[in-house]
């Protein structure tokens, strides 16, 4: 029943998005380059950005920005809304360029952000956010910035991302916050795997989030889903080097909003830290998660294929030391296959406080190597169902 409920939200919220965003031919264009954009990657070009943004903007009918092929070097840049015009298309034919100094942006939060618009289409582009020299100070161990996200939505509804590439971003690629019906598809995100806290996207108190026939590989989560996330969907999706896909961590904070109604379907993991993960810090808190199908699932020398943390401290410095708060109940792992890189494949660490329930184990197959591969419960109930390998200690 939890799957069809999934299904039917998400299925709903796709509609809606295709619906609302569909493109347009006779959108008036604001190229970049008339408003004072040079190519070369040494100008700033932010302000150019900007001038072309408010034409669109301001626009009375469906309206473009379009940033030519070449390097532009664009110090940040807050795309803000609410806009007159009815659409705006964003298409990127070139590469944006942070800047070289990680200070210039470190301390800001993110690079490139869109604010309260409504109806917009991005396409295409190349996002390099020159993430090496922090990464580089972060291993240190000196003061450094937190550093900056390269793309983030924020309060924004009705949004497709089609065909973006981002590389390097100082911290995490791109964000969805406070924003509803936004889709992505045909993604490429790539750092290096020791690349800090680099998580492909990242998604919060957000609805109706799609990702589509992606890639991502870095140095942290290809996707994770914090508080406030529901009717979310995932699917075909190639995911490693990196942490995996994560629901959390969550219980950072006492009162904090659930996870609900989460679909991740047809991903292949190749050599990641965690296939598909639920993990949360061991301290009280109001926050739960529920309704989540993982399904179709290829794991590839993967460290914790199937795995929920409610332990999580990944320092362990400081730990809380607490029974976690957050309710775990209805997850579902269906057809889920393919080998682990360590003996314990299928881990349930749960909460004493709040024991997981109903967690459903259907058509599992995993192997460690020649070895047989083990399972391990704490605080966990549910049932298993079809061939299940590991045998399941639910």
């Amino acid at each position: 029943m939890a799957a069809k409920t999934i299904i039917s939200f998400s299925s709903l919220a796709l509609t809606m998005t295709l619906i609302a965003i569909s493109p347009t031919s006779y959108a008036a264009q604001y190229n970049v380059a008339s408003f004072g954009a040079t190519a070369g990657g040494r100008t700033d070009s932010s302000n150019a950005f900007l001038r072309a943004w408010a034409s669109a903007c301001s626009s009375m009918g469906p309206s473009t920005v379009y940033i030519p092929k070449g390097t532009f070097y664009v110090k940040s840049a807050a795309f803000n809304g609410p806009c007159r015009s009815s659409s705006i298309t964003f298409r990127i034919d070139g590469t944006l360029l942070a800047p070289s100094n990680y200070m210039v942006i470190g301390n800001s939060g993110n690079w490139i952000i869109f604010r309260q618009v409504s109806r917009l289409n991005v396409y295409g582009g190349i996002l390099n956010g020159r993430g090496p020299s922090l990464w580089a100070c972060k291993a240190t161990g000196k003061s450094c910035p937190i550093g900056a996200t390269n793309l983030q939505f924020s309060n924004s509804n009705n949004v497709l991302v089609s065909g973006l590439r981002s590389v390097n971003s100082q911290m995490f690629h791109i964000v969805v916050s406070g924003s509803r019906n936004v889709k992505f598809q045909s993604i490429k995100i790539s750092a290096p795997e020791t690349s800090p806290n680099t998580d492909g996207i990242h998604i919060e108190h957000s609805m109706g989030i799609t990702v589509l026939n992606s890639m991502m590989g870095t140095g942290d989560d290809c996707i994770s889903i914090g508080p406030g996330a529901s009717n979310i969907w995932v699917e075909n999706v190639a995911c490693g080097p990196g942490h995996g896909i994560s629901i959390g961590s969550l219980g950072k904070d006492s009162i904090e909003q659930g996870v609900q109604n989460v679909t991740v379907k047809t991903v292949t993991f190749t050599g990641t830290q965690n296939g598909v993960r639920i993990k949360s810090w061991a301290r009280p808190s109001t926050g739960f998660v529920r309704n989540i199908l993982f399904q179709h699932a290829a794991m590839k020398d993967v460290q914790n294929p199937i795995i929920i943390d409610q332990n999580y401290c990944p320092s362990n410095n400081g730990c809380p030391n607490k029974a976690s708060g957050i309710k775990i109940t209805d997850v579902a792992y269906r057809d889920i296959h393919g080998t682990s890189a360590t003996e314990v494949a299928v881990k349930f660490d749960c909460s004493s406080m709040n024991p997981c329930k109903n967690i459903n184990l259907q058509n599992v197959k995993l192997t460690y190597g020649n070895k047989v591969a083990r399972a391990s419960c704490t605080n966990a109930r549910g049932r298993a169902s079809g061939f299940v390998q590991p045998s399941s200690c639910l």
